[in-house]
């Protein structure tokens, strides 16, 4: 679509009082009815309006439209100044300035949206995907409760001929159901045998000699660090450290992967998660494990949120909710692999070797995985971006045209982002706070539902299996559902669903598991599909220079909770309904909010913070801001 300069030529090479600029004009005339059509004006009509109602803004070289949609809307309607109210809704831009990430599109549709070349990165990216899982819930798997009682082999000394039956009956008290107490014994006594049958124990203690297990368990971290009676809450608290992992990875890699580059951070994520993952099978302590345990969740965080960058800022913008999905659906057959993984590996330093020892085999990406080139740009590294778009259009079969590939020279750099622009900036300040929050409700409804596997009474590895293929089902669905819905609506029902779910499963009786587990899959299922959702939707509302800053701050929002999620647990022993009716009550109240966001389907990845105040203004327009009467104009045009 082109336009008319200042002084009426066309394309915009022109000079007024605005300064020298190459300009065209996009503005949204809201007529009373608060309807919004995309126009083009005369010179003397938009100085005239500049005169009234302030500046308007152009937008530097030539950006090419959404095609023949706009141009023939344009041309339909005709409405004249003075008759109607118009507010302008484009970025200004000097001719001296940096190419735009608006006109970066133009370089991903020259090599192709998702050719081949596309395809291949998301295949790596897939990869380390795949095994997050074992990471994220493993443990699960490491920790199921296992019958245990006192060790209380001082019997022996004086009854050495007794039966194991006869031993515990004289040694454990019982409960009120008639089971013998796991956590407390009779005190031993210096008394012969016979003295002991006939008066019997009465004086009890804590488990002093520590606990014993059945025989045919396979070793695992309950029975190997004695995670049981006062030492069972270490089970719930390391898995919270864990996700302080997941925190910290988020503080660290989002901001460096900014500064330093997307592959080199993607390589460490990987490296950490592999060798401390491997190191892991072999602690002697279980402090020791907790600690490491925090190192590979940061890794695991790295990957994440990195993987969400190279898989957005490679692609075009159709295709952005498939890339980043796809390598979410291998997350999802990770699951799956992990509950035939753990039912088949019951030892748990096997286990954790399993997991972790694949990370080891894609040391090649060294040589294989591209940097983004869109980063590459906005630090200035124009002959490197220029290499690896020229060898991603020569994987597609496509060519560059040489004039499009000399707009990459820039004359002054793009600025940084930082942090503070986040909140410093009022069009980003809503933003960021309402999807910190959303994270947070997405990753406290998610964990709360996976980390809950061995607590809705039936077989834990069937459950897990059926989690593992209702997510794969809801990452898939996400696909077509972001495109046809938007991302706004689809963050906002889903996480409503989410909450709803929890707070029914608080309803349910005891006695009543398949009921339990039918909801705790539905709710997995859209839980799921809410966090799929936030990826897509935040990679889009944060620019370039700030992307992985921003998805890293909603990564940390979603590390607290995940902190917070196992502990939450801990209130059961006040009543059992409180964790689910705190996992549902925070995402309702989190999707009503996301009502406030706007829309980013369709709209083109921005580059700065300033270009995108211009995308996020433009994409307010909703669906009823382009229908006239019950006529919808975009499909009319």
């Amino acid at each position: 679509m082109s336009g008319r300069g200042l002084n009426g030529s066309k394309d915009g090479d022109s000079t007024g009082s605005w300064g020298e600029m190459k300009c065209w004009y996009e503005a949204w005339p809201i007529n009373e009815k608060g309807i919004a059509h995309n126009l083009d004006y005369s010179s003397q009509s938009l100085q005239n309006y500049a005169a009234l109602r302030g500046v308007f803004y152009c937008q530097v070289h030539y950006k090419q439209m959404a095609g023949a949609k706009s141009r023939s809307e344009m041309e339909r309607l005709e409405y004249r100044l003075g008759e109607h109210q118009f507010q302008p809704v484009v970025m200004c831009s000097l001719a001296t300035e940096v190419v735009t990430m608006a006109e970066f599109g133009d370089f991903i549709s020259a090599i192709g949206e998702f050719g081949l070349y596309q395809k291949f990165l998301i295949l790596l990216l897939c990869l380390p995907q795949f095994l997050t899982p074992f990471h994220m819930i493993g443990q699960v798997f490491m920790l199921v409760d296992v019958p245990h009682h006192c060790d209380t082999s001082w019997i022996r000394a004086v009854g050495p001929n007794l039966t194991e039956e006869e031993q515990l009956n004289l040694t454990l008290p019982r409960d009120v159901d008639g089971a013998y107490e796991q956590c407390s014994m009779y005190s031993p006594v210096d008394r012969d045998l016979s003295s002991i049958v006939a008066y019997g124990l009465n004086k009890t203690e804590k488990c002093s000699s520590g606990w014993l297990y059945p025989s045919a368990q396979p070793p695992s971290l309950v029975t190997e660090f004695d995670l049981v009676c006062d030492k069972k809450d270490l089970t719930d608290i390391s898995q919270s450290i864990y996700m302080m992992g997941l925190l910290l990875g988020a503080i660290t890699f989002g901001p460096l992967s900014d500064r330093i580059g997307r592959q080199p951070m993607f390589l460490i994520s990987i490296l950490l998660q592999g060798l401390f993952g491997v190191v892991i099978a072999f602690v002697p302590h279980f402090y020791m494990y907790m600690a490491f345990r925090c190192v590979v969740g940061a890794g695991v965080s790295g990957t994440l949120i990195i993987t969400l960058a190279l898989a957005t800022e490679w692609v075009g913008a159709s295709s952005r909710p498939k890339a980043v999905l796809i390598s979410h659906c291998c997350s999802a057959i990770g699951q799956m692999v992990l509950a035939g993984l753990s039912y088949g590996i019951r030892h748990w330093r096997l286990l954790e070797i399993a997991g972790s020892a694949p990370m080891f085999a894609l040391f090649f990406y060294i040589w294989v995985l591209p940097e983004s080139a869109r980063w590459l740009v906005t630090k200035g590294k124009i002959e490197e971006a220029k290499k690896v778009l020229q060898k991603a259009a020569s994987t597609n079969k496509r060519t560059i045209p040489p004039e499009l590939l000399e707009q990459l020279e820039p004359e002054t750099q793009t600025k940084s982002g930082s942090l503070l622009d986040l909140f410093w900036k009022k069009h980003l300040r809503k933003v960021t706070l309402i999807m910190s929050f959303t994270w947070f409700a997405d990753s406290l409804v998610y964990y709360g539902l996976s980390l809950n596997v061995t607590g809705f009474g039936m077989d834990i590895y069937l459950t897990q299996l059926a989690f593992g293929a209702v997510e794969l089902l809801a990452r898939i669905a996400c696909i077509f559902v972001l495109q046809w819905f938007g991302r706004k609506k689809t963050q906002a029902v889903l996480l409503l669903l989410s909450g709803l779910i929890c707070l029914v499963i608080t309803g349910i009786p005891e006695d009543q598991p398949v009921a339990a587990t039918v909801l705790a899959i539905i709710g997995k299922f859209t839980a799921t599909g809410s966090f799929s959702t936030s990826y897509v939707y935040a990679a889009e509302l944060f620019p370039t220079v700030i992307r992985q800053t921003g998805v890293g701050l909603c990564s940390m929002s979603a590390r607290v909770s995940g902190i917070m999620a196992p502990l939450i647990f801990l209130l059961e022993q006040y009543h059992q309904a409180i964790p689910m009716a705190i996992f549902g009550s925070v995402p309702v109240v989190g999707g009503m909010l996301c009502f406030l966001l706007p829309e980013t389907r369709g709209i083109e990845l921005a580059d700065n913070t300033q270009a995108v105040a211009s995308h996020l203004s433009s994409s307010t327009l909703s669906k009823k801001d382009t229908t006239e009467n019950g006529v919808d104009l975009e499909k009319n045009s």
